[in-house]
């Protein structure tokens, strides 16, 4: 697969799509893999915003500073301009194709990503931590950080 662009969306991109785009990065550079590139991006986002506290903070305790984020919102160039993207929930993904109905085919929930049928325990999706204590934040993180995982292994990066 010769992936070089990838895109996670998430609600406001202040949580979630950040956590991804950190660890995804994080995981390439380790890797010595500077040819993708991950951004990231939020459907209802407020542009400028930056990642809250919380977010902040479970990165930075992973290796990853997202101090310098700024939230932007959901472009259908930026869905054209991605091999794939990620989404953390089915509402989000539905978002994106109404933006960019030809994207339909590279758009994917991210936890059940690279799982085979019946192994996603619960709901597909990623609940947004967005205003809840710390301990939520991370769940979310832990749950985020075993999907990239599986990205990171679909790119080939052992």
């Amino acid at each position: 697969m010769n992936v070089k662009r990838i895109l996670f969306v998430c609600t406001g991109n202040s949580c979630r799509s950040v956590m991804a785009e950190g660890l995804l990065t994080q995981r390439l550079q380790r890797a010595g893999r500077e040819a993708v590139q991950v951004e990231s991006a939020g459907v209802f986002a407020i542009d400028g915003m930056g990642a809250t506290r919380e977010t902040q903070r479970v990165l930075l305790e992973a290796g990853v500073d997202c101090s310098g984020h700024r939230a932007r919102v959901l472009t259908p160039d930026m869905i054209r301009a991605a091999d794939l993207v990620f989404v953390m929930e089915p509402f989000q993904a539905e978002e994106v194709i109404r933006r960019e109905p030809a994207a339909a085919g590279k758009v994917h929930l991210l936890k059940p990503f690279g799982r085979g049928p019946g192994e996603v325990a619960g709901p597909a999706g990623i609940p947004d931590p967005i205003g809840k204590p710390l301990e939520v934040y991370e769940v979310c993180f832990a749950e985020i950080r075993e999907a990239v995982e599986r990205v990171a292994k679909s790119l080939g990066v052992q």
